[in-house]
C-alpha cells in the first residue's frame, strides 16, 4: 500500500511543554483521515510539522514522499492548505480570487483559464463567479477557499477545521466537493469538531494533550469501544486520561433539566 502521510514518533517541545508527544500514524493516498481531538490538543501543531512549517524536535516522517524535514519547501509546493480562517481577498470577486492565486502558482495562459473553469464547475462557484468575495456567506466563502487552494493540483490536501460556523446546507455540499476529490486520487487530512463529518472519513486518529489515543477506521474504533457513537467515544478517552468528567449526552442533559 502506498501511503501520502508516513510519520514516526514525531514530537515537538516548546521549552517545557510537550505540544506533541512521540505520535505515528500513517494515511493511504486517496483516503480522508479525520485528525480530532480538542482545541490545544496538538492537532495544529502535528499539521504544522506535516506542512513544513515547524521542525519537529525529534522523531520522523514523510509527505508526498518527501522528508518533512529535509524537503520541507518542497512540501510547501505540493499540497494544498485550507484554514479555519477565510484568508482571501474580499474586495476581489471569486474569478479575481481565483485569477490572482493561480497566478501565484505559475498558472498562466490557456491552462489558467481551464483550470479555473474546471476549478469553478467541482465547488460550484459559477453562478457567484462576479461576486466579491466580501459579501460571500460562510459556506460560499469555504468553498472559494477550497478552490484556491486545488488551483496548482495538489496530491494532498489538508483542511484545518473548514466547516466551522458553516450552515448544515453548506457543510453538506463542502463535504460533498471533499468526497469527489477522494475519489480522485486526493488525500485528505482534516481535522473537525462535527462528528457527523468524522463518521465519513475513512480513517480517524484521536488526539488529545499530544498524544494520539486511537487509530482506525470508524467501523473498528466502534467495535474496539463497544460503542456506536463516535462522540461518546471521544468524550470517554478525554474522561480516561484526564481529571474532566463529562456530563452525559445532550438528551440526558435535558431530561436532568427537566
Amino acid at each position: 500500500m502506498e501511503y501520502a502521510i508516513e510519520i514516526h514518533n514525531i514530537t515537538k517541545v516548546f521549552g517545557d511543554f510537550t505540544a506533541v508527544d512521540h505520535i505515528s500514524f500513517s494515511i493511504p493516498k486517496g483516503k480522508i483521515f479525520g485528525f480530532l481531538g480538542p482545541n490545544g490538543s496538538g492537532k495544529s501543531t502535528t499539521i504544522r510539522m506535516l506542512c513544513g512549517v515547524l521542525t519537529p524536535t525529534s522523531g520522523s516522517g514523510t509527505v508526498l514522499g518527501l522528508d518533512i524535514v529535509k524537503d520541507a519547501e518542497k512540501i510547501k509546493q505540493s499540497i494544498g492548505y485550507m484554514s479555519q480562517k477565510f484568508g482571501l481577498y474580499e474586495d476581489l470577486t471569486i474569478k479575481e480570487n481565483l485569477n490572482f492565486f493561480a497566478s501565484i502558482y505559475g498558472i498562466s495562459g490557456i491552462m489558467k483559464k481551464e483550470r479555473i473553469q474546471e476549478i469553478m464547475e467541482l465547488c460550484g462557484l459559477g453562478e457567484k463567479q462576479h461576486a466579491a468575495a466580501g459579501i460571500l456567506s460562510g459556506g460560499w466563502k469555504q468553498r472559494l477557499a477550497l478552490a484556491c487552494s486545488l488551483l496548482h493540483q495538489p496530491r494532498l490536501l489538508i483542511l484545518d477545521e473548514p466547516t466551522a460556523g458553516v450552515d448544515p446546507v453548506s457543510r453538506r455540499v463542502f463535504w460533498g466537493v471533499i468526497h469527489r476529490l477522494a475519489r480522485s486520487g486526493i488525500t485528505i487530512l482534516v481535522t473537525t469538531h462535527y462528528m457527523d463529518e468524522a463518521e465519513s472519513c475513512d480513517l480517524l486518529g484521536f488526539i488529545y494533550r499530544g498524544q494520539l489515543m486511537q487509530l482506525g477506521t470508524v467501523e473498528e474504533i466502534r467495535q474496539r469501544e463497544g460503542m456506536h457513537s463516535i462522540e461518546d467515544i471521544f468524550i470517554s478517552y478525554v474522561e480516561r486520561v484526564s481529571d474532566i468528567k463529562v456530563t452525559g449526552s445532550f438528551m440526558e442533559i435535558r431530561n436532568h433539566l427537566d
